[in-house]
């Protein structure tokens, strides 16, 4: 039987090469490094520095953007705020107006329904005035294209050339913008 052992490990060793010639092929077979590039670090710290200053650029301007855009985001509020009566406003002007006309029409005459009228007008142009409208009647002041709408040009010794000597209709503004030009006959 000791034999049988003696011939299965010959064999076996037969069919193997040494133990010696084995590590010398691994190691003849080990892959080769490849040799890495010299590193020159002030190439590299200047590189770095270079990206470092970039992304601190783009952070920068981000931060700027963000800035404006709640800066803009809050003047459209409080442009909002300020305009929001703006078109309801314009559809009482002509309500104003008749009103006018109307007190016109009745000024010779007393009574009850005369002094309805006069307590409503006063009531209607308070409103307007507490939600920041102004009423303009520029007689007597020099005309201005941007407040005002010349209808025509007439001659009036006691006006100055060049302002309004008499109204059509009143112009309004809303927050120092002119929600309605007046209407204005200009002096020559």
């Amino acid at each position: 039987m000791q034999e049988n052992r003696f011939d299965q490990n010959k064999q076996t060793m037969e069919g193997k090469e040494a133990p010696g010639a084995a590590e010398e092929a691994v190691q003849d077979q080990a892959p080769e490094v490849p040799e890495l590039p010299e590193l020159d670090p002030a190439k590299e710290l200047a590189a770095a520095e270079a990206k470092a200053a970039e992304n601190y650029d783009l952070y920068v301007r981000a931060v700027a953007e963000a800035d404006n855009v709640r800066r803009r985001a809050a003047e459209d509020v409080a442009k909002a705020r300020k305009f929001s009566i703006e078109k309801f406003a314009e559809a009482m002007l002509p309500v104003v107006d008749s009103m006018e006309k109307a007190l016109e029409a009745c000024a010779n005459e007393q009574g009850p329904l005369k002094e309805g009228l006069e307590m409503t007008y006063r009531q209607l142009k308070s409103a307007l005035e507490n939600n920041g409208m102004k009423e303009e009647n520029p007689v007597g002041l020099k005309f201005d294209p941007n407040t005002m709408q010349a209808i025509t040009m007439v001659k009036d010794p006691a006006v100055q050339s060049g302002c309004v000597a008499q109204v059509f209709q009143r112009g309004w503004k809303i927050a120092d913008r002119v929600l309605r030009p007046a209407m204005v006959a200009v002096a020559q």
